[in-house]
């Protein structure tokens, strides 16, 4: 069976012009969307691709933001377009969104739009007929992860949000693709701890075909290197 990765979002935190923010649909038999930013439902009513569950890497709003207009058309549009499934949270992720909920909607608003599971940390579980293996990466102070996708001997390695370390290697190691946030310039830091890549510590940590996303468009990426953009559909 094939597995395919459509593009529905690749922006970094701050929008590229026609841009949605991060959101990765994996399809065998079932689909997979990875992460859930700004402008994804909307691609992906407009493209008529609906998950079968959800997985979320951290809680930066470009990565999970678009889970709140979701909740919207779950509780309040005509019921004939709602949009149903799982939704994979990190550890302590129901909490984060209940507190969100209190701060600004209502209570339970995630609960009775999808069905809430939260992952453990290094342990894999099972999402959309797909092997998730959720593995801890370095992005500032925050808790956050990267996943291995497995279904029929096919592996998507994809970084979530990520400093430079040796378990991003470990992530990327031995997967048929490698989707790998790029979002600084060569040579460029983004404070103690980190949180980004340059293009060149992504493919540092590649092992393979690699693909590069979260890239600002200012910024220009190495000939021969593939860089993701918003409806690009490949075979992983």
């Amino acid at each position: 069976m094939d597995v395919r990765l459509t593009v529905i979002g690749s922006s970094p935190a701050w929008p590229n012009p026609g841009s949605a923010q991060s959101g990765y649909l994996v399809e065998e038999d079932a689909a997979l969307l990875l992460d859930c930013g700004p402008g994804v439902l909307g691609r992906l009513r407009e493209l008529r691709l609906y998950p079968h569950a959800i997985a979320i890497t951290h809680f930066h709003l470009d990565h999970w933001g678009d889970l709140v207009p979701w909740a919207w058309l779950n509780a309040y549009g005509p019921q004939d377009h709602r949009i149903d499934c799982s939704l994979w949270l990190p550890p302590g992720g129901r909490a984060e969104l209940e507190e969100f909920a209190r701060r600004w909607g209502n209570d339970g608003m995630f609960a009775s739009a999808f069905e809430l599971r939260e992952f453990d940390s290094e342990t894999p579980f099972q999402a959309a007929g797909f092997e998730v293996e959720p593995c801890r990466l370095p992005h500032y102070s925050l808790t956050s992860y990267g996943f291995r996708v497995t279904a029929h001997g096919r592996t998507l390695a994809y970084s979530g949000d990520s400093g430079p370390t040796a378990e991003l290697a470990a992530l990327a190691r031995g997967a048929d693709l490698f989707l790998c946030e790029a979002t600084l310039a060569e040579g460029g830091k983004d404070g103690l701890p980190r949180g980004h890549l340059s293009v060149e510590e992504a493919l540092a940590a590649a092992d393979g075909r690699v693909l590069l996303t979260h890239r600002p468009v200012e910024l220009p990426v190495p000939d021969g290197v593939d860089v993701a953009h918003d409806g690009l559909v490949v075979e992983v």
